[in-house]
């Protein structure tokens, strides 16, 4: 009996010192996640809500190669007060901006050192947006961060881009319910609640917080690495697997990240739930398996000026999945729904430049 009753004691202290070992070794291992996560964030970020100097924007460019555009952003950068914005630019890896690969000196230099190669509709994708958003938020002057592709031009002058987000306090992020096309992973549920789960435009334009919780997210990032895949292409060679391949969820993680990180995070009240970046989609439908849709590229002939200015007199937006007609504003106040467009071709672009659909008199708008 005390043999027994000798063995239950051992067995409780070594059931005892593998409970301690055990809260020991999960101490140590969220010590070093906290040390990890303080250490990858900028030392100015502390600082970057109380900000007293003058606001800027940081551009951030999300492009393949060059900027093929940069004749056009050259003008518009023209004459303004650099410290009024700021350039960032994520390329392919080892690609480096300077006289020899851009026309415009205003991107000289402006790459990304760490960039990495970018798939699409992959979750490098966003882990490339991650990066020119903490590349950005170590300059604690920036406030506003826009997102762009290589394709974009903007739709006005730079003093009014800058008065219209300078002047709202809310993020601009589209962002709408998706219950129909099945994107959504049941196995993110332990994470991500279905009801959390939103779909909308990649191109964003965040104020400093909203640009923080992005950048430096390590809860709902791995889940869309994990889980949020793009569905592969059909593939005759595979015979029947395309059946079971074809099953899978075709999460394309850009059109559902941001959106359900900020909902998740329970800052939707702190957002105007749309794009400024127009872009017109169409749908090309040969049969069911390849049906997909493209956005519009504006050339030389669809670049007009009648089709800039019906752009630019847009003023709503109508999401069908919550039947809500969001009425573009800022700070309450009515005002053009877009900023920049895209895809807009070399030649598209030019005609803005020599048809005057892009001179300071097209440009100047009333401020917001």
């Amino acid at each position: 009996m005390r043999k027994r009753s000798l063995s239950v004691r051992q067995n409780l202290l070594l059931i005892w010192k593998l409970a301690i070992l055990l809260s020991f070794i999960f101490l140590v291992f969220a010590l070093v996640r906290i040390h990890f996560y303080y250490d990858d964030r900028s030392p100015d970020d502390d600082d970057g809500d109380v900000f007293q100097g003058n606001p800027s924007l940081a551009f951030m460019f999300l492009v393949r190669r060059d900027l093929p555009l940069d004749f056009l952003w050259q003008t518009f950068y023209q004459n303004v007060d650099a410290a009024n914005y700021s350039i960032y630019i994520h390329s392919e890896p080892g690609f480096v901006f300077d006289e020899t690969t851009t026309r415009s000196s205003f991107f000289y230099g402006r790459h990304l050192s760490n960039s990495i190669k970018v798939g699409w509709g992959e979750s490098s994708m966003i882990e490339a947006e991650r990066l020119l958003l903490r590349a950005a938020l170590q300059n604690p002057a920036n406030q506003r961060f826009i997102l762009l592709s290589d394709s974009c031009v903007p739709l006005y002058n730079f003093s009014y881009i800058y008065n219209y987000l300078m002047g709202s306090s809310k993020s601009f992020v589209d962002s709408f319910l998706d219950m129909k096309e099945g994107r959504y992973n049941p196995r993110m549920s332990s994470v991500i609640p279905m009801r959390k789960w939103r779909k909308g435009s990649q191109w964003i334009a965040l104020v400093r917080s909203h640009a923080k919780v992005v950048a430096y997210d390590n809860v709902v990032f791995p889940v869309f690495k994990k889980l949020c895949k793009r569905r592969p292409p059909l593939d005759v060679s595979k015979g029947k697997q395309n059946l079971k391949l074809q099953r899978q969820h075709n999460c394309i993680p850009d059109e559902h990240y941001v959106q359900t990180l900020l909902a998740m995070n329970d800052l939707e009240g702190e957002l105007e739930r749309r794009t400024v970046t127009y872009t017109l989609w169409i749908q090309s439908a040969t049969n069911m398996e390849t049906r997909s849709w493209h956005p519009v590229t504006y050339n030389y002939a669809s670049a007009n000026p009648q089709q800039i200015k019906r752009i630019k007199d847009i003023n709503h937006v109508y999401y069908e999945t919550e039947h809500r007609t969001e009425w573009c504003k800022s700070n309450s106040i009515s005002v053009p729904c877009f900023l920049f467009a895209r895809k807009f071709s070399r030649d598209g672009a030019m005609r803005l430049l020599t048809q005057g659909s892009f001179d300071s008199s097209a440009l100047s708008h009333t401020s917001p």
